[in-house]
């Protein structure tokens, strides 16, 4: 178990506070994560990259709470965004827009003109198109645009193909064999500066093969730019480390961040490495409230009250979570298949767990804080649950459990 959690006297801890009062104070489905977990991944990047010049982009897409985005920034962070939206929750929570990558195949005009007006670091160019149209977008500001590559070096990331970005069929990114050609076009484009190279091959990522195989490809590409007379300023690798959900052993940040500067050697681009599971995932849970247990012929069912529009990841995946209540009980257990209130058969959270729970216990699905709350939606008009900050024994809430008038009030009736 993450060490952040802990069972002291049969009850589950976050930090200095036992999860169950969360529960009873906020209720669930209920999100609760360590401020010590986030503040600690960051700093394990932080020393890793310490001998060099470098940039911790966290990717906004995995956990976009202002609050976590703010404690980021506080500490140093800059961040990786895929929209609009994403730029202004940085900018909301007191980022800074010149620590900011805009990746993404789909920037709207809109989008551009956002970015270009608050200055961010760069834009990672995904297509010949964007290009162009970002070229335009910035000649009609009167602003020139800093620009990078984000080249697909076709390297299998040895991932569920869903979080799989850097094969050659992927929408993601420009083919490496085009990259040149891409270079040299956008070197003759007015409105347009050259920065960096950008490479990010996918997510969950359990062995380092896989991130030195695609670093070493797109240094080959930064040398050959090199006799072509382009010279980068940054080296962006992208993300993608993995976590421990079950049985999975990630490498540690330190040897993943080692291995990455031994790629670089002596070379005096800047780093860029955009950090978002690793930073997030295991630094929170979502906790549950078991509503009704279900006997049945061949299979016996938890009811909780958290669903696929909570947490994704187990429909969308099949996901593995890791599930425990939050009170250890001294009751006969049996093997459950913990699933929501939502209509459709794949509204689950986890398949055969053997758990000793009555009705009315609270349960932790742990991992869960990554592309939890980020990807939750209002399926079933559900309202999405409430977000708490715990440090050490300090509980905020960061964010408010929706209500069912929030969801109605932008709706209009025309009959």
């Amino acid at each position: 178990m993450n060490p952040t959690f802990t069972y002291q006297q049969d009850q589950l801890y976050i930090e200095n506070v036992a999860l169950a009062d969360i529960a009873r104070q906020y209720g669930t489905p209920c999100y609760v994560y360590s401020q010590a977990a986030l503040t600690q991944a960051y700093r394990e990047y932080a020393d890793a990259l310490s001998t060099r010049d470098n940039l911790i982009c966290f990717a906004v897409k995995s956990n976009p709470n202002l609050s976590i985005l703010a404690l980021f920034a506080k500490l140093g962070a800059g961040f990786d965004i895929v929209s609009g939206g994403e730029l202004q929750r940085v900018l909301a929570a007191g980022g800074e827009a010149g620590k900011v990558v805009f990746s993404g195949v789909g920037k709207s005009v809109a989008e551009m003109r956002l970015a270009l007006e608050a200055g961010i670091h760069c834009f990672n160019v995904e297509s010949a198109a964007e290009l162009h149209r970002l070229n335009e977008v910035a000649g009609s500001m009167g602003k020139v645009a800093p620009v990078s590559f984000r080249v697909n070096p076709n390297v299998d990331a040895k991932t569920h193909p869903y979080i799989s970005t850097g094969l050659k069929k992927s929408k993601f990114g420009v083919a490496y064999d085009d990259a040149l050609a891409l270079y040299r076009e956008a070197s003759r484009l007015p409105h347009l500066k050259i920065t960096g190279i950008d490479c990010h091959i996918g997510s969950q990522l359990t062995e380092i093969s896989p991130f030195v195989a695609a670093a070493e490809k797109v240094i080959q590409l930064v040398d050959a730019l090199a006799k072509d007379g382009i010279h980068l300023e940054h080296i962006d690798f992208g993300g993608g480390l993995g976590i421990r959900y079950n049985e999975e052993t990630p490498p540690a940040i330190a040897d993943y961040a080692a291995a990455l500067l031994q790629v670089m050697d002596k070379r005096k681009e800047k780093l860029i490495l955009e950090p978002g599971r690793v930073m997030v995932g295991n630094a929170g849970v979502l906790l549950t409230t078991v509503e009704y247990l279900k006997p049945g012929e061949e299979k016996h069912f938890a009811i909780v009250d958290a669903a696929m529009n909570d947490l994704m990841r187990p429909a969308l995946y099949d996901a593995y979570h890791q599930i425990l209540p939050l009170r250890r009980k001294n009751i006969p257990s049996m093997s459950y298949e913990v699933v929501g209130p939502v209509c459709e058969s794949g509204d689950f959270l986890g398949h055969d767990r053997e758990m000793a729970v009555e009705q009315g216990d609270v349960l932790a699905v742990m991992s869960a804080g990554a592309y939890g709350m980020s990807m939750s939606s209002n399926y079933n008009t559900r309202p999405r649950a409430a977000e708490v900050l715990v440090d050490g024994s300090s509980v905020k809430l960061i964010r408010e459990r929706e209500k069912v008038n929030d969801l109605l009030a932008a709706e209009k009736i025309f009959l």
